[in-house]
């Protein structure tokens, strides 16, 4: 299993009365593998996961399975505030198939330092996946440090983290941390080229939902170590990622959706559709001008 590269968290789509919409999840998919994703994550914070039922996640992973099969690693997202509750989730992600488990900290019980080793631990122990960590502090409200996981990374199970921070302390703390057993991904879209650049073997992306070979350039360049080449990439993509940033993750990125014929707009409660006009304005004319330059190239 190799997860590195442009890897994207996969937003779920629902039909206009909040149904699972499994057909417009499937062409979601199939945009992914044509653009060139090298992973994909289901049911994370982008795909709703503590909105979904448990029969609908696993009906949501499994179908992610059988779309893929086998052409990408399907990562599972696992992680919830208890550690029993992650353990069963990541059993059942593993019963399912899936190749690992994105293990979120645990969100709202702002556990200690030793709290979140313990419970990593347990999940890696116990859950029956490669464990990759994913530290999003803005919405856990708990903050999983470099040295905490310079600790998990010594279990043969916890293969990488997934670190949203993005300031540039902690992107070369992280950075440091690589090595060939254990993966730094990056966790966010605007600093995602710095990350790579900097050591960061791939990133999990929300644009990529909207734009898989043009994030897809952008990892290729980064990995790769050209400055000049992300530079450009991330430039021509800024605009989205900007115009992404003016709701909560995943309301825009859902927005998006039916531009390209992927879904509907519906986000489930207490999160409710983009409706600020020139938001919404901002975000297709960011696409169309990428579409204009992917036809141009």
């Amino acid at each position: 299993m190799d997860i590195r590269g442009s890897i994207c968290a996969l937003a779920t789509p629902f039909t206009a009365d909040g149904a699972l919409d499994l057909e417009a999840f499937g062409r979601l998919v199939d945009h992914q593998l044509a653009g060139g994703t090298q992973a994909v994550v289901v049911a994370g914070s982008t795909g709703e996961a503590h909105m979904l039922e448990h029969d609908e996640y696993e009906r949501l992973l499994a179908f992610a399975l059988e779309r893929v099969a086998g052409r990408v690693p399907v990562i599972a997202g696992t992680g919830e505030a208890g550690t029993a509750k992650t353990v069963a989730l990541t059993r059942r992600a593993r019963a399912l198939g899936a190749d690992a488990a994105l293990v979120v900290a645990p969100y709202y019980v702002r556990p200690t330092q030793e709290g979140l080793r313990r419970h990593f631990l347990e999940v890696a122990e116990r859950g029956g996946l490669p464990v990759i960590l994913y530290n999003v502090p803005a919405r856990t409200a708990c903050d999983l440090l470099p040295e905490t996981t310079a600790a998990l990374r010594e279990h043969p199970a916890i293969v990488g983290i997934k670190e949203a921070r993005a300031d540039a302390e902690r992107i070369r703390a992280t950075a440091e941390l690589a090595r060939p057993d254990f993966v730094y991904l990056s966790g966010d879209d605007g600093t995602a080229g710095q990350a790579m650049l900097a050591g960061a073997a791939g990133t999990v992306s929300v644009v990529a939902n909207l734009v898989p070979q043009a994030f897809r350039a952008l990892c290729d360049a980064a990995t790769a170590g050209d400055a000049a080449g992300t530079a450009r990439r991330h430039a021509a993509l800024e605009p989205l990622v900007q115009a992404l940033n003016c709701a909560p993750n995943p309301i825009a990125v859902k927005a998006g959706l039916p531009l390209l014929g992927l879904g509907t707009a519906t986000p489930r409660l207490p999160l409710v559709a983009l409706e600020d006009p020139a938001a919404l304005a901002r975000l297709r004319e960011a696409l169309a001008t990428l579409a204009s330059l992917a036809r141009a190239a």
